[in-house]
């Protein structure tokens, strides 16, 4: 599949360890789907911020050679993060950030975090490792986030429907880092 559109439903919980969340994932009986493999996120946005004042968000995604642009829609209310999402494969995403930024748009945020993917029934499970802690970030319908979710003993008090920009935030302070982005020191 190159392009969707679709209704993104997701929540994130967070973890200890990246072994700890493998381990948790697969007693769910969730089978691998795509191993583990950096992303690279570039968020772009007008000079005047209209996207994030319509609380709106423009992702260009770098991983394995390969590029995807995504536009997600404002965040509606639900107990899981509900939101609008179009996604396409692109052909070259330096190139395509360069063409972006020729057309009045800028990158304002970057973050990186290395994911591995598993399937489980109507849901997608990744184990997300950033520099703000470990995240296990579940995709689907309402009803399976929730079953996934139980499945790895947590529940909705559990959930964090906040973005990896709004994590970096929170985080960044705490866990002593600098600079306005998420990325690694080195990558390992």
């Amino acid at each position: 599949m190159t392009s969707t559109t679709m209704l993104e439903r997701e929540i994130k919980l967070r973890f200890s360890s990246v072994d700890e969340a493998r381990q948790a994932v697969l007693a769910t009986g969730a089978s691998p789907l795509h191993g583990r493999r950096l992303q690279e996120d570039s968020l772009l946005d007008t000079e005047d911020e209209v996207l994030r004042r319509r609380r709106c968000v423009l992702r260009v995604r770098v991983e394995n050679g390969k590029s995807r642009i995504t536009f997600k829609g404002p965040v509606q209310p639900s107990i899981v993060k509900v939101r609008e999402e179009h996604e396409t494969l692109v052909g070259d995403g330096v190139v395509l950030l360069r063409i972006l930024e020729e057309l009045g748009l800028h990158v304002w945020f970057t973050y990186e975090k290395y994911r591995e993917e598993f399937s489980h029934e109507d849901v997608i499970v990744a184990i997300d490792e950033t520099p703000v802690g470990v995240f296990v970030e579940v995709e689907g319908s309402e009803a399976g986030i929730v079953a996934m979710a139980e499945a790895l003993g947590r529940g909705p008090d559990d959930f964090i429907l906040d973005s990896y920009r709004g994590l970096f935030l929170k985080f960044r302070e705490e866990l002593g880092l600098t600079g306005t982005d998420m990325v690694f020191d080195d990558h390992s």
